[in-house]
């Protein structure tokens, strides 16, 4: 049975951080709008309006994570001692045991957006060396890879397909290795107490980088497959 449903489930904080998700999908469609010809079909603008979101989503929202694991820290002896917080490895960026890192101890609007989806993922308040690797190549290997295939399909290059796959299988492998060690430990830094947390947080935001992803697989391996039958036919021709 779930419990009791937490005071600060649709506070300010929270309202903001959906609202700025909300923003960077309307951005998107505005880009496909601007960069794309009206002929442009369904499918390719809705790939387009899905990369430039994800690009956006990578540089800022995760691009905050990682600055905030890296330049927010506080001393563990000026830390509240009534409060908790996400341990830090040890000796991390050689620190040591001497501080502790991460959004949980930042101030600016990133760091309280992260500590509202930390709520549902513990993980996110601090500094987790898993998921901090696997933010590193998100942020930049993955943004780069999403405004090529961006940039690819706005100038109607054949390349985006395959850039397409390789960054769809990213997604998928790095979503996988965040929370396989979440499955094999019983899922003890997450909280699905709550329709929130558990389907809006963990399930419908990682899940969109789950289908989407296979999706543009799927799309792209039919234009590649399409233009080696086409080829294939014209050979038999000559």
């Amino acid at each position: 049975m779930a419990s009791q449903l937490p005071p600060d489930l649709f506070d300010t904080t929270t309202l903001y951080s959906l609202a700025g998700t909300v923003a960077i999908a309307l951005t998107g469609i505005l880009l496909s709008r601007a960069l794309l010809p009206a002929s442009t079909t369904t499918a390719t603008r809705f790939l387009f309006i899905w990369h430039a979101a994800d690009a956006l989503c990578h540089i800022i929202l995760e691009g905050s994570f990682l600055y905030h694991c890296f330049f927010s820290s506080v001393a563990v002896s000026e830390l509240d001692a009534a409060a908790t917080y996400y341990p830090t490895p040890y000796n991390f960026l050689g620190t040591g045991s001497d501080r502790v890192f991460g959004p949980q101890v930042g101030d600016d609007a990133f760091a309280k957006l992260w500590m509202v989806y930390a709520r549902a993922d513990k993980r996110w308040a601090g500094v987790d060396l898993g998921v901090v690797s696997l933010e590193l190549l998100t942020v930049f290997l993955d943004t780069a890879l999403a405004i090529a295939v961006c940039w690819g399909l706005v100038r109607r290059n054949p390349m985006a397909n395959v850039w397409m796959i390789v960054l769809a299988t990213c997604e998928l492998y790095g979503g996988f290795m965040t929370f396989c060690p979440e499955w094999l430990t019983g899922n003890i830094n997450l909280d699905t107490s709550n329709f929130m947390y558990k389907w809006v947080y963990l399930v419908f935001f990682n899940m969109l980088w789950v289908f989407i992803p296979l999706y543009a697989i799927y799309y792209a391996v039919g234009q590649i497959s399409s233009a080696f039958k086409a080829q294939a036919a014209k050979g038999k021709k000559q």
